[in-house]
């Protein structure tokens, strides 16, 4: 188990912005580029958000015992004016359907994880496969329409069409 000196409040941030790092890293670049690479990608992560699903309950238990012993010591008053343990009960009774909530996601999780388990990487092992050839964009005569280099355009060198005069239209 780890230790820290942190404030439970700044793990819980630190959980957070954890997520949304993940979430823009794993952001699709195109439709042709999804934001993990390989399967075994997809099941590592669902599996870390399945641990941390499986742990919100018990965090969420320990807010809700920390305001109830607050409470039961009369350390705890209400900014407006109301009784606290008006408040209390209300975050015990949203805290509880939050559990209910995570306790799911972990199911669901898990069902996930279960399901990417056999899934293997079947396409290419370095990258794509047709490099561009950078030269800008080529009009084959053949084809009659303009391509962006690497797009099985054909160049003078590797078409056999008489017809082709592959050239740069920068």
């Amino acid at each position: 188990m780890t230790t820290t000196t942190a404030a439970p409040a700044t793990l819980a941030r630190q959980a957070a912005e954890a997520i949304r790092e993940f979430n823009h890293l794993t952001f699709p670049n195109s439709p042709a580029k999804p934001g993990l690479t390989y399967p075994g990608e997809a099941y590592d992560a669902i599996g870390a958000l399945k641990t941390l699903a499986q742990r919100l309950p018990q965090a969420m238990e320990q807010i809700g015992n920390a305001l109830d012993v607050l409470g039961t010591n009369d350390h705890l008053g209400s900014a407006i004016g109301e009784d606290p343990a008006r408040h209390v009960a209300f975050v015990q009774e949203f805290l509880s359907t939050a559990m209910d909530c995570a306790g799911g996601l972990a199911q669901c999780l898990e069902l996930a994880h279960s399901e990417a388990s056999p899934l293997l990487y079947t396409g290419p092992e370095d990258g794509p496969e047709e490099e561009p050839c950078g030269e800008g964009m080529c009009q084959c005569s053949c084809i009659g329409t303009l391509h962006p280099c690497g797009c099985d355009c054909p160049h003078p060198d590797d078409c056999d069409c008489d017809a082709c005069d592959a050239r740069d239209q920068y």
